[in-house]
């Protein structure tokens, strides 16, 4: 019989353990929390110290009693949830729940699942950290405390279903005021001017005009603002002179980024898989709580994924270490292990992210992983071992070119030593998508030396305009997040996975857009609100919970300091708050059924046109907002047959128009409310999703396709999907782009592929 029992919350967890402890243990899961605040009901004491009224959550009184009894059966218990915040919480609450059993409870810390760090985790279990389980406790109380008490009042003055976030809410205003700044940015020209020369030997470069009288010339100070001035400097330049005034040449080093940590596994993941944080995360867990692989059984593959920390510990380096020497050879190993700062606000309880074992290269683990998996832990993997790798070396040269009153500069660079690059080199967020920064672009120059003179072959002047700041992607809304301070590593995914399925923002090729409704409560909250929704202050918040995680600050103090203030705002906000469900905006469109005028309302399903003399007059439709945002009435059009037959009553099914657009719906409502969407014959991508890509139209009347699972699938793109794999990557389809330029073409939906075709070419199926 067991002697111990181990309690985790993931049956995958589990059985890895199991597979290492063998029948001496007993190993249990929780499946996540137990207990946790009431759904119905704030839960939160406010006249005695904020205390927190659990209860059990549905459906674990079953898993609660089986742990009693496993419990009952052993000498000793183990509890052994995620090692974070989270993962002490949910074992505290087991601890309560057991308490009356008088077992010795420990807790065991499982940063890895290897059979030497479980057993090493075991023999030095210690209490749980009441500490750690009180920032978890304040963290929840301050998010009940806000989303409770600001989403009831936005259901009174907006809609009913609405929801405020302590984080959530501020990242919604990121977006928000990105995409005010992008509206409002104005572009302003500005031109460079372009020299192709030639030297006594080959080959031919371009250089560009750097200086001009004597001014730094630049596009962002001191720039070529108009055609005219740049013809005056191109005519110059055309009858200038050219010689070599400088010539420098230097050897640079480029340094491997340092290994994972969750922020930046959920960045490069998008990068370079796009993948969702939420699927980055749900993948790596499965990679760190276990994998079957073959007849060794399940093991872990990869570190804890909750992580802000870029520390490894020495056993890992060394075999990291040794990989490198015997695989690549000795140059690509430095002298001493890299060692890498973590941020300052990093808590530091656990390793950066990387394989358990060095040796269980993606090459042999792709039997055992699916596709996706493969790819994340390649990443991982390959992101570990070049962080130990020696750096990248290359020759950069810079040649500075007298002409008359101007100086042009041209830049090359020759790699010489790819070192970590031979392996992995870190993505970047730049528009054009590469992995490599200008400087390591292997650009070839002549061998110049002062006072060398040059050839003019052609100079060519270039039109350009300012652009505005970036749309948010995934990987620069964490990013920002993180450098903003703005929730934790571990909080992000929920975070962008929360505020699509609010529908406060859209994210359509890859840019996260805010719909008219997110614009609408974050206006109203920035305006009541305006500590709740400042990043600084919520940044403060979390440097706070931190405190109250290393004991230097009570949580009910800090909840205190918090709440008095808040309750303040609320209750002006209660009284001062529009009412937008009441509230119009006028239009200049007539009525067409009266002599009114149309007005813009708020209902459950959103912005509609009305009436202004309502309810004398019941007329209303949907509108639509053009490129200049001018309002456009959408006529309803009679119902359409369809040929088709209600699958519940047999009566005919007819095309309607409603908030998600054109569907099919029985002819027979309300009596018969059977609906069928119009697919597109594409099965959703995503992982683990059976949903099919369908039809919808935005509110703005735009035509995008979406999951038909939503809200519990979020994935949607502008282009209609077309059910056809790509012949060059695989990808399961492909999508159909319209343009000017290019007329109706084909191509693969994977930016990293190049395929495309022009639409007539395909052959009817």
């Amino acid at each position: 019989m067991a002697k111990s029992l181990i309690i985790v919350e993931s049956p995958a967890k589990a059985r890895t353990l199991q597979k290492y402890l063998g029948k001496t243990f007993s190993v249990k899961a929780s499946i996540g929390h137990i207990r946790d605040l009431p759904k119905n009901s704030l839960g939160v004491d406010l006249e005695n110290g904020f205390a927190p009224k659990y209860v059990t959550i549905k459906g674990k009184t079953k898993i609660i009693n089986e742990l009693k009894a496993a419990a009952e059966k052993v000498d000793e218990i183990y509890l052994a949830p995620d090692p974070d915040r989270e993962g002490e919480a949910i074992a505290f609450h087991i601890s309560e729940s057991l308490k009356k059993l008088k077992k010795p409870m420990h807790r065991a810390l499982f940063h890895e699942l290897t059979k030497k760090a479980i057993l090493e985790a075991i023999a030095n279990s210690s209490e749980i950290n009441q500490k750690l389980f009180e920032a978890q406790q304040a963290r929840r109380i301050l998010d009940r405390l806000v989303g409770y008490q600001i989403s009831p009042l936005l259901w009174e003055k907006v809609r009913r279903g609405l929801s405020a976030g302590r984080v959530q809410s501020v990242a919604v205003r990121m977006i928000c005021e990105r995409d005010q700044a992008i509206r409002d940015f104005i572009p302003e020209e500005y031109w460079t001017i372009t020299a192709a020369l030639a030297a006594a030997a080959p080959p031919p470069f371009l250089a560009q005009i750097e200086q001009f009288d004597g001014v730094k010339i630049g596009p962002k100070k001191n720039r070529i603002d108009n055609q005219a001035k740049a013809e005056e400097i191109a005519q110059e330049l055309r009858g200038a002179s050219y010689t070599v005034s400088e010539v420098e040449k230097k050897r640079k080093k480029r340094n491997p980024a340092p290994p994972f940590i969750t922020s930046t596994m959920q960045m490069e993941a998008n990068r370079k898989l796009r993948f969702s944080a939420k699927k980055t995360m749900s993948l790596a867990q499965r990679l760190y709580e276990g994998i079957e692989l073959g007849q060794e059984g399940p093991a872990g593959l990869i570190t804890y994924m909750r992580t802000d920390s870029t520390r490894i510990n020495d056993d890992a380096l060394t075999a990291a270490r040794d990989f490198i020497g015997t695989t690549y050879g000795e140059r690509f190993r430095p002298a001493q292990p890299n060692i890498y700062r973590s941020r300052k606000s990093a808590q530091d309880a656990h390793e950066a992210i990387r394989p358990t074992d060095v040796n269980n290269t993606p090459e042999k683990m792709a039997a055992f992983l699916d596709k996706d998996m493969l790819a994340l832990y390649s990443l991982i993997w390959k992101r570990f071992v070049a962080c130990q790798m020696s750096p990248a070396e290359f020759d950069q040269t810079t040649i500075l070119i007298a002409a008359g009153r101007c100086q042009l500069k041209a830049t090359g660079s020759v790699m010489r030593f790819l070192g970590f690059m031979q392996l992995y080199v870190e993505s970047t967020d730049d528009p054009a998508g590469s992995e490599n920064s200008g400087e390591e672009q292997d650009l070839q120059l002549p061998d110049l030396k002062k006072g060398d003179p040059l050839t003019l072959k052609e100079i060519t002047p270039g039109q350009h305009f300012t652009q505005p700041p970036p749309y948010y992607n995934e990987a620069t809304l964490v990013k920002a997040l993180e450098e903003n301070g703005v929730g934790r590593p571990s909080t992000y995914a929920a975070i962008i996975s929360t505020i699509q399925e609010k529908e406060y923002v859209t994210l359509t090729n890859r840019k996260f857009e805010p719909t008219e409704l997110g614009r609408l409560v974050n206006g109203l909250l920035v305006q009541h609100f305006p500590n709740i929704l400042d990043v600084e202050f919520t940044a403060g918040m979390e440097r706070q919970l931190d405190q109250v995680e290393d004991g230097s600050r009570q949580w009910q103090e800090l909840l205190a300091e918090f709440y008095t203030p808040f309750k303040d705002t609320l209750d002006k906000a209660r009284l001062e708050m529009e009412t937008v469900k009441r509230a119009t905006v006028p239009t200049d469109l007539p009525c067409p059924e009266c002599e009114g005028k149309l007005v813009i309302r708020w209902g459950r399903n959103g912005e509609f046109l009305a009436c202004e003399k309502f309810p004398a007059c019941k007329y209303t439709r949907d509108f639509r907002r053009d490129e200049e945002g001018n309002i456009q009435a959408v006529e309803r059009e009679a119902a359409e047959e369809s040929g088709e037959v209600c699958e519940k009553c047999g009566l005919p099914m007819v095309y309607k128009q409603g908030r998600f657009g054109r569907f099919l719906a029985c002819s027979g409502y309300p009596a018969c409310k059977y609906v069928k969407a119009q697919t597109t014959g594409v099965k959703c991508p995503e992982p683990g999703c059976d949903g099919d890509l369908i039809q919808k139209i935005s509110k703005r009347g735009k035509v995008f396709y979406s999951c038909s699972r939503y809200p519990k699938c979020t994935f949607a793109l502008w282009d209609k999907p077309v059910n056809e794999p790509c012949p060059v990557c695989g990808a399961t389809f492909l999508v159909e782009k319209d343009s000017k330029k290019t007329g109706r073409r084909l191509q693969c939906r994977n930016q990293e592929c190049k395929y495309s075709r022009q639409l007539e070419d395909i052959t009817p199926q």
